[in-house]
């Protein structure tokens, strides 16, 4: 992780101090900042609605001269420290509310000047849901998730996913595992947040980003675990996240833990933002705090083992041992798919030979099907007259722009619907054009038919068994056309394992006499009708694949 890392430094701890300023800004580097000055502006207040439209959000502009860090006191046990003086914040607390705030601007050498001021606003925040899930309605105690993939990972401020890396199951630090977190309903209407990080020993130790390790005292380049007390019980309090991730990635609510609390991993916020929450399992994202921060992604679970689910379920856990991200399609930039990596099969097959595409596929293929719109490839087969065929869609191959040998391929997909439609994501060897199919081997990631909704199959192809008498598993899966779902396979030379979410439920043997040792490229489309994807629905129209990344692990 350590090249996603940046070295910050920066005061654990500042004066508070009501409209005051050092006086020591004449000793040597030690320059304290000047002319503080916060504005703040209630969002969407106007003449009708003075005090906001019930989102409680609040935007601050801090500015002084000569100051390097601005530490937000929210005034409602929230603290967050921004360096360019401009934050927003989501006040929860039901009703119309005045609250002081109090900023601090730090300067050279620590010093540092304050001013507060009076904020009022209305919240209609009410998420009894989250609330009810975290606690249990009484008391729960949560642990890092560490059986699962990206139980730990890290992404850029501004993406969705932890793109820069995913932690493999139990692959970070003892310290971080052994944590616990007791959420529970306190008196006056509040819920108590107790972190235990105490080591077999008793002694309180922490897993610490390499960012902070010199701020706590550690030293090197690594993140470190370091001797550090957070017991004592803290507030927990939510509220609306500030949030600029799409609705379906997020609840739209937000965790503060008062004092400086965290889950586990310190990276200096105390605030996170839900993205789902269910009886056994919190997912959660929050931004770094430092100057240039980094978004980082917890999976949380009420089983003590770290894993999501009973114990079937869990044996059936992927545990990768791919975690290096090599290659990342994540389809951001509208229009036509990207021309340097992707290239179009145009047709039917007849000038190849196979007619049909060797399977009586009835789609016509074009390079028009396939669009990026808002961060995701769609495919779309449509009835339409097309050179004389009554279907067109699209297949779209890397061939010769890339290829892998051996890792983790993952890609998060919403498949089409209706009778007739056979999408698919899928590789062939790179050597295909010289000898063939299925000498050149076929893995089939992904293959669903519209006739059998739900019915996911991973393949594979080789000489002796190809075709009808492929090497293949199904899995079911509610609602593959109306939610999201990561298809994976992870490749060895020893073994072939194909999951949904992560569960495995095809594996493979692999040897040295199969065509499954040599470098594959990708392959993504979605055809109509043949042998698999059976008669099409009279009232079919159109449907599209959709695709949200490829991301690929070694």
């Amino acid at each position: 992780m350590k090249r996603y890392k940046q070295i910050i430094l920066s005061a654990l701890a500042l004066a508070l101090v009501f409209a005051c300023q050092d006086d020591d800004a004449s000793f040597g580097e030690v320059q304290a900042p000047t002319n503080l000055q916060v504005d703040y502006t209630v969002v969407n207040a106007d003449a009708e609605n003075e005090f906001g439209d019930g989102s409680g959000q609040v935007t601050f502009t801090a500015t002084a001269d000569n100051a390097s860090n601005f530490r937000f006191i929210f005034g409602d046990n929230v603290v967050r420290s921004v360096s360019d003086g401009n934050v927003t914040h989501p006040y929860s607390r039901t009703g119309v509310n005045t609250y002081t705030a109090t900023v601090i601007a730090s300067g050279r050498g620590g010093a540092s000047s304050s001013v507060s001021i009076d904020v009022t606003v209305l919240s209609t925040f009410d998420d009894p849901v989250s609330r009810g899930l975290l606690t249990g309605g009484d008391s729960k105690t949560w642990y890092v998730a560490s059986g699962e993939t990206g139980h730990l990972g890290v992404g850029p401020a501004d993406g969705t996913t932890p793109s820069f890396f995913a932690a493999a199951p139990n692959s970070v630090a003892q310290c971080f595992y052994d944590d616990t977190f007791t959420i529970s309903e306190a008196p006056n209407d509040a819920i108590s947040f107790v972190h235990d990080n105490t080591d077999p020993d008793g002694v309180g130790v922490a897993f610490v980003n390499a960012a902070f390790v010199s701020q706590l005292g550690g030293g090197g380049s690594d993140d470190q675990c370091l001797p550090l007390d957070v017991t004592g019980e803290k507030v927990l309090n939510l509220g609306p996240a500030n949030s600029t991730l799409p609705e379906d990635l997020t609840t739209g609510t937000q965790i503060s833990i008062t004092d400086g609390g965290f889950f586990g991993y310190f990276i200096n916020t105390s605030t996170y933002e839900i993205l789902e929450i269910t009886e056994d399992y919190l997912h959660v994202r929050a931004l770094s705090g430092q100057a240039d921060p980094l978004a980082w992604y917890f999976k949380l679970t009420t089983n003590p083992d770290g894993v999501v689910g009973d114990s079937e379920e869990a044996s059936n856990m992927l545990e990768t041992e791919y975690d290096q991200l090599i290659f990342s399609e994540e389809f951001d930039v509208d229009g036509a798919p990207n021309s340097d990596l992707w290239n179009f099969e145009i047709g039917n097959g007849a000038d190849q030979g196979i007619p049909g595409w060797g399977n009586e596929e009835l789609q016509y293929y074009t390079n028009d099907n396939a669009v990026v719109e808002n961060g995701v490839l769609k495919i779309t087969a449509k009835r339409e007259p097309t050179n004389g065929f009554d279907f067109s869609s699209s297949r779209m191959t890397t061939l010769n722009n890339f290829s892998f040998q051996y890792g983790r391929v993952e890609v998060r997909a919403k498949l089409p619907e209706g009778g007739g439609t056979w999408p698919a994501i899928w590789m062939l060897g790179d050597n295909f054009p010289d000898v063939g199919w299925p000498d050149t081997g076929e893995i089939d990631i992904m293959e669903h038919a519209g006739n059998q909704q739900d019915l996911i199959h991973g393949s594979l192809h080789l000489p002796g068994n190809f075709a009808g008498n492929a090497i293949s598993e199904t899995t079911t899966v509610a609602g593959v056309s109306e939610e999201f779902n990561t298809y994976t396979v992870e490749w060895s030379a020893d073994r072939i394992l194909f999951a949904v979410n992560d569960e495995v439920y095809h594996e493979y043997t692999n040897t040295s006499s199969t065509p499954f040792n040599a470098p594959f490229f990708l392959i993504l489309n979605v055809a109509m009708g043949g042998t698999f994807g059976g008669a099409v629905d009279p009232a079919f129209s159109e449907s599209a694949m959709e695709v949200d990344y490829i991301r690929v692990f070694q």
